[in-house]
Formats: structure tokens, sequence, C-alpha cells
């Protein structure tokens, strides 16, 4: 059961094209926010859809991937874990950013 702790797994698409960067260790991040879709039927027969928005990070060769392949509207379906971090903003506010950390993306659709 040790492997379906913090595990998360989504099917969506980019709402926007990667956010890249390349820190000064070297090592690669990527930024990209995700929109899953879910429909259901409410108690008046109508079809109501959803989308939530993910906000997702990748690290190193995921990173790169990302980086070559991916644009805002592909397709994709990614693994990872959740994280929250949070940080003081220029007035001094706590704000807190709930992230999936990608450990592993296919990538679906064409081309």
């Amino acid at each position: 059961m040790n492997k379906l702790r913090n595990r998360v797994q989504l099917i969506g698409h980019l709402g926007m094209n990667p956010e890249v960067k390349t820190l000064e260790s070297g090592t690669k991040l990527a930024k990209f926010s995700l929109a899953t879709n879910d429909s259901y039927v409410n108690t008046k027969g109508e079809k109501v859809e959803e989308t939530e928005w993910h906000n997702v990070i990748a690290w190193n060769k995921t990173a790169e991937l990302v980086e070559s392949y991916l644009e805002k509207g592909k397709e994709v379906a990614l693994e990872g874990k959740l994280t929250t971090r949070s940080w003081d903003d220029e007035n001094g506010n706590k704000k807190y950013i709930t992230e999936v950390v990608c450990s592993e993306i296919l990538f679906l659709g064409k081309g």
C-alpha cells in the first residue's frame, strides 16, 4: 500500500505553454497548468460540465520532455505527487500553492 500514498494521476489539456527555467545548478524546471474535465447530470436532468485547473511542475529529464514536446492545448496523461508550499508576498501576506510534481508523462492525441 505504500505505493498508493500521495499518488496523483491526471489526464487533461495544457492551459498554457510550459514555462521552462534552467536553475543556477543546471537543473531544469518546467511549470504549466493542466485542465481536467468532468461531467454529470444534475437533478433537473441537465448535463453539467466542470473544469478543474491543476498546477504542475516537472524536473530534469521530465522537464526536458515537456520543453521539447508540449504546448498549450496538448493532451497528456501524467503521474506524480501533491506538494504544497508557502511564501510571503511583498506585503507580508502568507501565500500557498498546491502543485503536482510530475514524475511520469505520456503524450496523448495527435502530433
